[in-house]
């Protein structure tokens, strides 16, 4: 719902000709050999979003929709009186579950990860095939996704030989005025290099993923089902997979930068970073055209 930027910056106009970033991922994602995009969204917004967003991509892609539902829970459980919001990032890829059939990217609609980012992870998921329980992530250095205009939370990685060994969110990360990157713990501010490997939400898995996710829901609604603000979130949900052996995460690179939304005052370099690319023929001068 974007309560830091203020709006829906899913579908906030950013490029020259008014094209939201998630726009540039259906392209890039297109011209990296993609197939289908689903868009998960709250059921509400979907007469709105399918005319406003959907019908522009639906001669170029297969368009599918999933919906999460603050009640699509596994049997035996029930919505705490009270709740109002779904249950994060693990029940939005789980809401997937009904039309993805192949190996798929995952995603945030809200940021932009360049055009490599796409080339790499759809050449990945290509060598894997429905029954391979591996999974993949593109990996950004962390001082490349930082704002200038607030704090962000970011899954910090920990790698070994290109495979993921751990994962871990950090809270409130920032850049203080000596330049050096930090996260807070309370009021304890904790160094960081800025070098680390982060993640940003994008994501390859096949569907076999989908059955560790249902197992997994189960678990975290028996446990914090009834706090009426927990989340379910894709970092820590990766990071029990690992450890239990029930799949190992290659991590890929990009050289290309990383950036999204996340205040109001980002937008303006957002804009003016798009307005280049377009001016340097990364991308055409309309999108669409």
């Amino acid at each position: 719902m974007g309560s830091r930027y203020g709006g829906l910056k899913q579908i906030d106009p950013m490029g020259p000709n008014g094209e939201a970033l998630m726009e540039y991922s259906v392209y890039d994602a297109i011209r990296a050999g993609f197939g289908k995009v689903v868009f998960i969204i709250r059921k509400e917004f979907a007469p709105l979003f399918k005319e406003m967003v959907g019908d522009k991509f639906s001669s170029r892609i297969e368009v599918g929709y999933a919906y999460q539902e603050l009640n699509d829970l596994p049997p035996g459980f029930t919505v705490p009186a009270g709740r109002e919001k779904p249950w994060g990032t693990g029940q939005a890829i789980l809401s997937c579950r009904h039309v993805v059939d192949t190996p798929f990217a995952v995603q945030n609609a809200d940021d932009y990860y360049g055009v490599e980012a796409y080339k790499v992870i759809a050449a990945e998921l290509a060598a894997m095939g429905n029954e391979s329980t591996d999974s993949c992530m593109v990996g950004f250095q962390l001082r490349n996704t930082l704002s200038e205009h607030g704090s962000v939370s970011r899954g910090v990685c920990a790698v070994a030989e290109d495979y993921l060994t751990g994962i871990i969110e950090r809270l409130k990360i920032k850049r203080n005025a000596a330049g050096t990157v930090q996260y807070f713990e309370g009021d304890r501010a904790i160094d960081m290099s800025g070098e680390e490997i982060c993640s940003m939400n994008f994501w390859g898995f096949t569907p076999k993923f989908f059955q560790a996710l249902e197992k997994r829901f189960s678990t975290f609604l028996a446990a914090e089902g009834n706090e009426l603000k927990s989340e379910w979130l894709i970092p820590p949900i990766i990071d029990d997979m690992i450890k239990t052996g029930d799949t190992r995460v290659k991590v890929l690179r990009s050289r290309d930068a990383w950036f999204g939304v996340t205040y109001p005052d980002d937008k303006p370099r957002v804009v003016a970073t798009l307005a280049a690319m377009h001016a340097g023929s990364i991308y055409p001068s309309k999108l669409w055209s």
